[in-house]
């Protein structure tokens, strides 16, 4: 599944077809009445943690990666595309993504200031929302979209891993010094994650993730799907700490 900075990639990469207008469009499984996109002008790219906004005059067209959702730009596969926008001068393909029509101002469906990446991102607001979840998971607070948007299960390893902290350690018991530090931490390696997505040596990087030895203590990591999420982590018994 694409994190935050992945997402980030892609709205650099389309910024050709801002303020292009689309001449044809189609959406293969009906989610979307793609008759509304023909004729209308893009005005903007926005990114919301996973979430990828194609902004036009009166509506948003939000594009979710789910786990297995892919793009094209300029190019096409032989698949039908979920959703395909073509231009005068190119198109894109979008593939096994989830679509939602959004109709509502952009600031009225999201919180800015809970997007990792954003330059609107809050700390005090993210301590504050894991504060009113009493029994919440580290694992969790970090996949909770809603505290931390933009971060998956690659960035919640590697932080965890970092900083010491067992996944499942309840952030309430956690010592303030932590919990900062883990937001700190969360922020620092979205970019170097952005950073490697870039270079193509992201998975040459990981410490944790799908790895099978810690390398701080050289003995195996423990491998089970933790918190509400059920999703993987991988964590050393030796030097993470589990708080509760």
């Amino acid at each position: 599944m694409p994190e935050g900075p992945s997402i980030l990639i892609l709205k650099e990469a389309v910024q050709q077809f801002k303020g292009k207008k689309v001449i044809k469009a189609s959406c293969n499984n009906k989610t979307l009445d793609a008759n509304i996109l023909k004729g209308q002008t893009i005005t903007d790219f926005k990114s919301w943690g996973k979430h990828f906004l194609i902004c036009f005059p009166k509506f948003t067209v939000r594009i979710h990666m789910m786990m297995f959702g892919s793009y094209r730009i300029n190019q096409h596969t032989e698949k039908p595309p979920r959703l395909n926008l073509q231009f005068e001068d190119g198109e894109l393909n979008f593939y096994a993504v989830l679509l939602h029509l959004i109709e509502e101002p952009l600031n009225k469906v999201y919180d800015w200031q809970a997007d990792i990446m954003s330059d609107k991102w809050d700390s005090k607001k993210a301590v504050k929302k894991m504060k009113a979840i009493p029994e919440l998971l580290a694992c969790d607070a970090l996949m909770d979209q809603q505290i931390f948007s933009g971060v998956g299960n690659i960035i919640k390893n590697e932080v965890l891993f970092r900083i010491k902290v067992h996944p499942e350690s309840v952030v309430s018991a956690m010592p303030p010094k932590k919990v900062k530090e883990m937001i700190n931490e969360a922020i620092k390696y979205s970019y170097e994650f952005l950073e490697q997505r870039n270079a193509g040596t992201l998975n040459k990087h990981w410490k944790a993730y799908n790895q099978k030895i810690c390398p701080r203590n050289h003995i195996p990591f423990r491998k089970e799907n933790t918190g509400r999420s059920h999703r993987t982590s991988f964590y050393c018994e030796e030097c993470m700490v589990k708080y509760e």
